[in-house]
């Protein structure tokens, strides 16, 4: 009796001091956001960006390094990140567009990179997205760019073309197929909805448990999962945060094919960002429809040391059998190797345009 007694007074004991911890971190957060506020103050006064991606950055890696835990990084980025993103509402709201609708891949990585505070607007196509963010309407758009199994989203690419958007940021979202339905049982699946890029990326998945399932092809995955929650025997593949908006249990997990399937999104709006040290440049470029155009301007880029992290080609529209070059680079375009290796580029060029230059996802 004793001992429960003891127990009680040392569970009592440390609710307690977790109060008082729980009061000291609410008026903390309140005192920061107060401080967020006056910032966003002088930012207007200055004419400056309420979405500053590098001084974020700075905070995440600063707090990485101090924490000793026991809460995880990633916890704790995902708290701060969450801080952050009310600090930058309470500063003026912010208008994010992504690809719809909500429980995308692209919603979920708009959401792990602004934080749940922001305005998100779904679209529902890429064009929507530039137009969007080009008419002023939104502050900042997310587009996929390229998956790590299936390659580039070409779509994304070609848009780059037409707007002067420029990437402000990027960043690398896992992606993790499961099958949803509104019934409990594999056995009850007599149609199968998903983007044509999940259907692939499930194939062996598919053909070893499913074979005979017809499978119609949908605008998005989130689409999938809205149209198996209207038919009975109808099961999606999408991500399981799916699964909570449109009320369907996961009838399995992790279907893709590949273990690590990644995919890489962009930040795009109008911002001009600053040189942090971490940075990649990313560049499109035509060059003359001759033998051996495409390595002259590469070289600059051999000579200089820089390293070249992506070359994809895409066909020029206005004229057959010409392509636009899209290349990464790593280092930001003020930078006086990375300047002066894209004005030699330039002069070997018939086209070039700086896509941007923006930090490195971490």
């Amino acid at each position: 009796m004793t001992k429960l007694k003891n127990t009680n007074s040392r569970l009592k004991e440390l609710r307690s001091a977790i109060d008082d911890i729980d009061e000291n971190i609410l008026n903390l957060i309140n005192k920061r956001l107060q401080h967020a506020v006056d910032i966003g103050k002088i930012k207007k006064e200055s004419g400056n960006r309420v979405f500053d991606n590098v001084r974020e950055n700075e905070i995440m890696q600063r707090l990485s390094s101090l924490n000793t835990g026991p809460v995880r990084n990633n916890v704790l980025l995902h708290i701060f990140k969450d801080i952050i993103s009310e600090s930058r509402e309470l500063q003026r709201p912010q208008k994010v567009t992504y690809l719809g609708p909500q429980a995308t891949f692209t919603h979920i990585a708009a959401l792990n990179h602004f934080g749940s505070s922001v305005d998100f607007i779904p679209q529902p196509s890429i064009r929507d997205i530039f137009i969007e963010v080009e008419k002023g309407t939104c502050h900042y758009g997310v587009v996929p760019v390229e998956n790590s199994i299936e390659g580039s989203v070409n779509y994304t690419l070609d848009l780059f073309f037409e707007s002067e958007l420029k990437i402000c940021a990027e960043l690398y979202q896992p992606i993790s197929h499961d099958l949803l339905a509104a019934s409990g049982s594999i056995k009850d699946i007599d149609i199968i909805y998903s983007h044509p890029q999940a259907f692939a990326q499930c194939r062996k998945w598919l053909q070893k448990y499913l074979p005979d399932i017809p499978r119609k092809e949908c605008s998005s995955t989130s689409f999938a999962a809205h149209k198996a929650s209207e038919k009975s025997g109808a099961a999606a593949i999408a991500g399981s945060e799916a699964a909570g908006i449109y009320n369907l249990q996961v009838l399995a997990n992790n279907i893709h094919d590949y273990a690590h399937n990644v995919t890489r999104f962009l930040v795009i709006g109008k911002d001009i960002l600053p040189f942090t040290g971490n940075d990649k440049t990313s560049i499109m470029f035509a060059t003359a429809h001759v033998p051996g155009a495409l390595h002259r301007v590469l070289e600059p880029i051999a000579a200089s040391g820089i390293n070249m992290v992506k070359l994809e080609s895409r066909p020029a529209k206005h004229e057959n059998w010409n392509y636009f070059f899209f290349v990464d680079l790593e280092g930001h375009k003020d930078d006086d190797k990375v300047s002066k290796t894209l004005s030699d580029m330039k002069t070997l060029c018939q086209y070039m345009k700086c896509l941007g230059s923006y930090p490195k996802a971490q």
